[in-house]
């Protein structure tokens, strides 16, 4: 191994240690290592960016489309009204949850059919009377399942198949191809849910942290012919006020959200703070302000107003403010929006506002301009749990939507047209046929992901050019023996551990060439192990941070991070396990 190989090795080690220990976002980091690939000449500038004409990656950016269509035209909303129904007990809402999610996870990515089912989940537990910590682990593990029953049910899946027939040159695999290992695995994991984790989920009754928007606003009114009429909010000395800080004028009926130091105060203007509300006192000896008149409207913010939108918001791992105050990071600022409140581990943190330090899996309450949601819906800093008055979906399109995702899986799933083909063809006819509009569209593709996997070919393929992939795999045949089960079991728990660490389409480009070397040194089907690759990738259950539905629900069901070693330990070792026995038993090792 050359000087190239060392130089790839020791940037892999680098690349893996950042992902690990910083909070960097992994398509910087990915970005980055190809910049270096590159610019020393290991790889061609063809083969630096050859990930980003891949044919697994353009099909996942098609299926985000598809799924947008779906979710916009309320077609999940269609399939969760008919099915949810009224169960009797923790066990039968388990399963009514369990096959609309899993099915849907199967074809449309889960991370917007997990935002979609959040609320709907929350409001299902209210009327059945059954806390939402019972049920919303089991939404994102169910996401997690269905999504390995098919090639198109997660991205990890197809790109995957996608570097597969790069590397190897081979046609690849069909759409349900791995439905032969997935689809056990999907349903014995739900049993496994079904049977352990009524007994094992914590009972925490609903206490949503934002249940009562007065518990952290007050208002205010500015005294007619006072002195700070005329005066703008910075001028009033209304912006750095101890404990509270302002978030919103009302003035004749109309919102003005997020404002800012420079807006002019007006008679009669009611002015809504956030934080502390025992400091309502401190602020009502501000000369110009009074206590406004009861006039009947208690929850004032819950009001629709066409310029104020209320979102729910998960911090994400990736967000740039993490580890920052609020005030310090100048949140209004930065995302033209004001944290009403914020809620950790389901309760919801008191004290100074403004000093709140954020970390991942944290809740906030904003109040933001509709234009936020429109910017950050897609963001890698936030995952949106729920806009509280979002816009009415397109229910009469909800059919048309079923009707076009049914032909595209249809048309793959009988090999009509190649899956890349399917899918755009499905994401066409969405725009087309008005299921969704163009702006949603382009929302819907997340650029971070696409980038993070595009780049991540590139550390993927230096691997296996410079001959450290064949390095690896020779060591490892040797010390394995050459046991084709033993290197099994090694490369299923290697990935993983990696997943649980870094994202899971990372962890699996970076061990498929891995992976194929193992497999040619040994003299080894590779089938098996690519599907051991896809299946340990995406089977990510003990921790909040290790698969973005996870983190998902990790506020709105009041978890705390024990709760998931508590589950999703045993249900990592129980799926590895299924999943190593299927393959062992029923798919042929050796050549």
């Amino acid at each position: 191994m050359g000087w190239d190989g060392w130089f790839s090795l020791t940037l892999t080690i680098i690349v893996l240690s950042t992902l690990i220990v910083s909070r960097i976002g992994p398509h910087i980091v990915m970005m980055g290592a190809l910049t270096l690939l590159s610019l020393f000449g290991i790889l061609s500038p063809k083969e630096a960016v050859a990930g980003f004409s891949n044919t697994g990656l353009i099909t996942v950016a098609a299926m985000f489309v598809v799924a947008a269509g779906i979710h916009s035209s309320g077609g999940v909303d269609l399939l969760v009204n008919k099915l949810l129904g009224s169960p009797k007990s923790e066990r039968s809402a388990l399963l009514r949850i369990f096959f609309p999610v899993a099915f849907l996870s199967a074809f449309l990515n889960n991370t917007p059919v997990v935002a979609t089912m959040i609320p709907a989940i929350h409001s299902w537990c209210k009327k059945i009377n059954i806390p939402a910590s019972k049920l919303m682990i089991p939404l994102s593990y169910t996401a997690i399942l269905g999504g390995t029953v098919t090639l198109i049910g997660t991205s990890t899946n197809l790109i995957v198949n996608g570097q597969y027939k790069a590397l190897t040159g081979h046609a690849g695999f069909s759409l349900f191809d791995i439905t032969a290992l997935g689809l056990p695995v999907a349903i014995l994991g739900g049993l496994f849910m079904f049977v352990f984790f009524p007994k094992l989920l914590p009972n925490k009754k609903d206490n949503q942290a934002f249940s009562n928007v007065r518990e952290f606003t007050l208002e205010v009114m500015v005294t007619e012919h006072g002195p700070l009429v005329g005066r703008s909010v910075e001028e009033a000395g209304l912006r750095d006020i101890k404990r509270i800080y302002l978030v919103e004028i009302e003035r004749n009926g109309a919102s003005i959200s997020a404002a800012s130091s420079d807006e002019i105060l007006f008679a009669n203007d009611r002015l809504v703070f956030a934080g502390d509300t025992e400091a309502i006192s401190d602020l009502l000896k501000i000369h110009g302000l009074s206590a406004p008149q009861n006039d009947g409207h208690l929850d004032r913010l819950k009001e629709p107003k066409a310029g104020r939108r209320l979102v729910e918001a998960v911090v994400s791992p990736h967000c740039d403010v993490i580890g920052s105050n609020i005030r310090s990071a100048q949140f209004r600022n930065r995302y033209g929006a004001a944290v009403l409140a914020v809620a950790r581990a389901g309760e919801r943190v008191k004290g100074n506002l403004g000093n709140i330090t954020l970390r991942a899996g944290d809740t906030l309450l904003l109040e933001a301009r509709p234009a936020f949601v429109t910017r950050q819906q897609y963001n890698k800093d936030f995952l949106l749990v729920n806009e509280l008055d979002h816009d009415t979906p397109r229910h009469e399109k909800a059919y048309l939507a079923w009707a076009i995702l049914t032909s595209v899986v249809v048309a793959a799933g009988f090999g009509a047209i190649s899956m890349l083909n399917a899918a755009l063809l499905g994401a066409g006819l969405m725009l087309l046929t008005g299921c969704l509009s163009i702006s949603q569209a382009e929302k819907s593709i997340d650029l971070t992901v696409v980038i993070t996997i595009a780049a991540s070919f590139a550390l993927g393929a230096a691997l296996q050019k410079t001959g450290v992939a064949e390095f690896i795999a020779t060591n490892i045949v040797a010390l394995s023996a050459g046991n084709a089960v033993l290197l099994l079991i090694l490369t299923y728990i290697t990935i993983s551990l990696l997943t649980e660490m870094i994202t899971n389409n990372a962890a699996a480009l970076l061990m498929l060439p891995i992976v194929l070397e193992i497999t040619n040194k040994a003299g080894l089907n590779q089938e098996p192990f690519i599907f051991a690759i896809m299946m340990a990738a995406s089977a990510s259950f003990a921790t909040p941070l290790g698969y973005q539905t996870n983190l998902m629900v990790y506020g709105p069901g009041n978890y705390r991070f024990g709760d998931f070693l508590k589950v999703g330990l045993p249900m990592n070792i129980f799926v590895g396990i299924i999943t190593l026995t299927l393959l062992i038993n029923f798919w042929p090792l050796h050549q």
